[in-house]
């Protein structure tokens, strides 16, 4: 694959053969990220269960300290009392079959969550094929299907994020943007991390954190010492 010059010039401060400290790695994905706006740094943790395997699933959510430095439109699905109070807890989006109408009709996509009550479900459920693929679908174990909506949206505001294994046993997260600094990314990284490994499923044999690797937007891929994440 052909790389463009600026990600050659940084992949050259980086040995990719080296599993770095976290904060070694997260000074290094600083000095890497060479675009011209605020790249995300995020995670990919290699992990040693089996997604096929219902009790093998590593699924949740985790309030970042420092939030992930992005503006998150959160759609809710409820009605009445509830719908009221998501519209004052600062939900972008509000609706129920008229929201499912509008995202089947127009394709419609302006959100980054979504939430519901639990009575509104079943409608949600038509959206299963096209929410389902791009992680949007709410779940109870992500806070994302709840009768708290105020709560929901302000966890969300304030830097909730979801994670859940992929098909190949990655989990895919971000810890925030460049600019936040080697401090508050490492705060991020280790609230995450510390979720995840709560999180390992009973029935998970042998190493549990197999690789860990952070990287920024457009830069290349730094490896973490997965024995020393929590350092």
């Amino acid at each position: 694959m052909k790389r463009g010059k600026k990600y050659s010039e940084s992949a050259k401060l980086v040995d990719r053969l080296a599993l770095y400290d976290t904060a070694e790695a997260l000074e290094l994905v600083q000095k890497t990220a060479k675009a011209k706006f605020d790249e995300t740094v995020e995670a990919h943790i290699k992990l040693g269960v089996d997604s096929r395997h219902a009790d093998q699933q590593v699924r949740g959510a985790v309030v970042l300290p420092h939030g992930t430095g992005k503006k998150v439109r959160v759609l809710v699905f409820a009605k009445g009392d509830k719908a009221v109070e998501a519209e004052k807890a600062g939900a972008e989006y509000v609706g129920a079959e008229d929201m499912v109408t509008k995202i089947q009709n127009e394709n419609w996509f302006e959100f980054d969550v979504v939430v519901a009550t639990p009575d509104m479900m079943g409608v949600v459920g038509r959206l299963g094929k096209v929410l389902g693929p791009k992680g949007l679908m709410p779940n109870p174990k992500a806070g994302t299907v709840t009768m708290d909506v105020s709560k929901a949206i302000a966890d969300i505001k304030a830097g909730k994020i979801e994670y859940r294994l992929d098909k190949t046993n990655i989990i895919h997260c971000p810890v925030g943007k460049v600019s936040f600094g080697t401090e508050k990314l490492a705060d991020n990284f280790h609230t995450l991390m510390e979720a995840i490994v709560k999180a390992k499923p009973a029935a998970a044999k042998g190493q549990y954190l197999k690789s860990v690797v952070i990287s920024s937007t457009m830069g290349p891929g730094i490896k973490v010492n997965p024995q020393k994440v929590s350092e």
